[in-house]
């Protein structure tokens, strides 16, 4: 196997060490980081550091590489609009990026019927404006999300979103009017109930949940991931997202689809709505769009994105050039590297992979993912979250060259979104790492069957 990651120094690093006192000293200690050291190249699905350390990406950037680190496509569309013109402002004079860009989003997006496309600069923003435009459409205020979801860290987005710390805890009052509906979670479904049981149960209590919690025609919109990111990489069963439709269908309710870390090939897919075959209102879209640029937006039916009126939507550097053409060139990318596909093949490996030594290491509780977004669930005895150990295997694993990162509302899910364009050496490398990690992690632990 050939050796792609490489740590030549420990971690942080001389220089990197040096920069880490620079941070401590002027930015606030709430900004986090995965890995104590800082970047100075990356391409691909690799990363080299400011000590020369090389890490094969797992991360991703939280989901927003899946064309990889510098694709030479995106490095050519940056440079030639640079080139030409950074900035006008849509809204002071237009550009034709934007244009071609909402364009190709709203052919690509599910469903025949006519769309009109609104761009931002990052997920928040979309979902916000999400909001906005359901709200404005309906001419109702109540918005519903789903428990272990995540939306941002905006005000309203913040209220979306589900796990308190460290996203929540001291930064209330929350915006009024957002409620938090049952969503499904099958490997911590009561053990008496089958699959289908437990689908039948769920829906039932989201039936209720609209009797109990929020009045259906009160609410504008609900808002849905179609796999759940920061709470755990959670897959629903296709006909509970049919069934929640469904309802919103009968009740004049807006259904948006956060596919802002599930969209542009990560699931297999454009959309990962695509899987369950469900048409949105409006889709929010941002993250791996751009390949590391900051851009977002909205793709929504006609009628209900023309709901609000002039000057109501927009921003200063919204649909900025820069991001449009990046956009542009990872739309090309996606088609002509056969990403959709890739994805599928990468999540197959990884589930294999993971299932296999779940047979050896009885911490890993569940194995699960669409596509190419994965994740497996660290536990104890009877199912309990492991947090400390997570955290030591993902520790350990960031040791020996591999950027990794957690997730999960119990802080115990280790989350794979590595670069699509990730080569078969490097994937496999990077499966190897995690192996070693648990394994070292693991060594006063019993493997499964030993007494």
């Amino acid at each position: 196997m050939t050796k792609n990651a490489s740590i030549q120094t420990s971690l942080p690093g001389p220089v990197a060490s040096q920069l880490l006192e620079r941070r401590e000293n002027i930015v606030p200690n709430a900004v986090t980081c995965g890995i104590s050291t800082f970047a100075k190249e990356a391409t691909g699905a690799r990363v080299i550091d400011v000590d020369g350390n090389t890490f094969i990406d797992f991360a991703g950037a939280i989901g927003t590489i899946n064309v990889g680190h510098c694709h030479p496509r995106v490095k050519e569309a940056l440079h030639d609009q640079v080139d030409k013109y950074i900035h006008t402002g849509f809204n002071v004079m237009m550009y034709e990026p934007y244009i071609e860009l909402a364009e190709k989003l709203a052919a690509l997006a599910p469903g025949n019927h006519p769309k009109k496309v609104l761009l931002q600069n990052s997920g928040a923003e979309a979902v916000e404006n999400a909001v906005k435009i359901a709200r404005k459409y309906t001419g109702r205020q109540a918005v519903v999300t789903f428990q272990n979801a995540f939306h941002g860290r905006t005000l309203m987005t913040m209220s979306m979103t589900s796990k308190v710390k460290p996203y929540k805890y001291g930064f209330g009052p929350f915006a009024p009017e957002v409620y938090k509906a049952p969503f499904p979670y099958a490997y911590r479904k009561p053990e008496q109930m089958n699959e289908g049981e437990y689908t039948d149960f769920m829906i039932q209590q989201f039936n209720d949940f609209l009797l109990k919690e929020v009045a259906p025609e009160t609410i504008a919109a609900v808002v849905m991931e179609p796999v759940q990111g920061e709470g755990g990489f959670i897959v629903p069963d296709k006909s509970f997202v049919q069934a929640v439709k469904s309802i919103c269908e009968q009740h004049g309710i807006l259904f948006v689809a956060d596919e802002i870390q599930t969209g542009f090939a990560r699931t297999g897919r454009y959309f990962a709505s695509e899987h369950f075959d469900v048409v949105p209102d409006l889709i929010t879209v941002s993250k791996s769009l751009g390949a590391g640029t900051p851009i977002s937006g909205v793709i929504g039916r006609r009628e209900v994105m023309d709901a609000a009126d002039q000057g109501e939507l927009g921003g200063t550097y919204s649909g900025s050039p820069l991001g449009c053409r990046a956009a542009l060139a990872v739309l090309d990318v996606i088609e002509e590297e056969g990403l959709n596909q890739r994805a599928l093949q990468i999540g197959e490996k990884i589930r294999e992979r993971f299932t296999y030594l779940a047979k050896e290491f009885s911490f890993i509780g569940d194995v699960r993912g669409l596509g190419a977004m994965n994740a497996i669930e660290i536990v104890g005895e009877g199912k309990v979250p492991d947090k400390d150990l997570t955290k030591k295997i993902l520790v350990e694993a960031q040791q020996k060259g591999l950027l990794l990162l957690g997730a999960g509302v119990y802080g115990n899910v280790i989350r794979f979104l590595m670069p699509l364009v990730i080569t078969n050496d490097e994937l496999e490398e990077g499966l190897f790492i995690i192996e070693e990690a648990m394994r070292k992690v693991s060594a006063n632990l019993l493997p499964k069957g030993v007494l």
